[in-house]
């Protein structure tokens, strides 16, 4: 009988962010893939876990892939972690989910920490609509995307390396708009968490004058929709609709 692949979330910040069953479900797995087996060490330690610990990341996941697959369907129960967050969100994990889906393996992810869904939840924008763009391209197609981008009405998420924050701030001002509300979230769940919001323009200008540290969550407000008019007719005559 095929064992099971779980994809299990981990801290993005404070340790105490595990989930009671995360721990159980990494206890209880006959080996556990990690992104960085020094990273996911700690947390293992943290909680008293010791299972067989095997590095997979985006550098070997190609060469690994298949290999897990089949000690999953000799019966072994597999735990992915990466080192904060969940899994395949901007971090290794896709390819062996879909290889394993492929398959017709039991992929189970379980609820748990992202970094994302805070900041979009603290920036004070709009959060019933959204879209998850993670990290920009670092050069082709980058401003062809920040171009489709300016229209997008969504709240848009971004994350983003300290070293090239306030670069892509600037770009943001050259493609949005310097008025454009954003929130820049920056170690979140961890002890200087900080969120410093307001006009794409305010907020550069003061990471120019303060240097940024650690994880960088960049929350950009979607664009206003573009009002136009319609014509509908009703019989022989015409009326104007405008739609928003």
């Amino acid at each position: 009988m095929a064992g099971k692949l779980y994809i299990v979330p981990t801290p993005v910040g404070n340790l105490e962010d595990m989930t009671f069953r995360a721990v159980q479900v990494l206890k209880e797995a006959d080996l556990i893939l990690a992104e960085d087996t020094r990273t996911s060490s700690v947390l293992l330690h943290r909680y008293d876990i010791h299972r067989p610990l095997q590095s997979h990341h985006k550098f070997n996941e190609h060469q690994t892939v298949q290999l897990v697959k089949e000690r999953i369907l000799s019966g072994l129960n597999v735990a992915l972690v990466s080192d904060a967050g969940t899994p395949g969100i901007s971090d290794p994990g896709f390819l062996l989910a879909r290889t394993c889906a492929e398959e017709g393996i039991e992929v189970q992810t379980l609820p748990g920490a992202t970094a994302c869904i805070p900041a979009i939840v603290s920036s004070g924008l709009p959060c019933d609509r959204f879209v998850f763009e993670g990290f920009l391209p670092q050069k082709k197609g980058r401003q062809t995307l920040l171009t489709a981008l300016s229209a997008e009405t969504r709240t848009m998420i971004f994350y983003e390396s300290p070293y090239r924050l306030v670069k892509t701030l600037e770009q943001f001002i050259q493609f949005f708009g310097g008025e454009r509300r954003c929130s820049v979230a920056r170690e979140i769940s961890k002890l200087h968490e900080t969120h410093h919001r307001g006009t794409l323009e305010e907020v550069c200008s003061w990471f120019r004058e303060h240097e940024p540290k650690g994880e960088i969550v960049i929350i950009v407000a979607g664009a206003q929709p573009v009002k136009s008019e319609k014509k509908k007719r009703y019989g022989g005559g015409e009326e104007e609709i405008e739609e928003s």
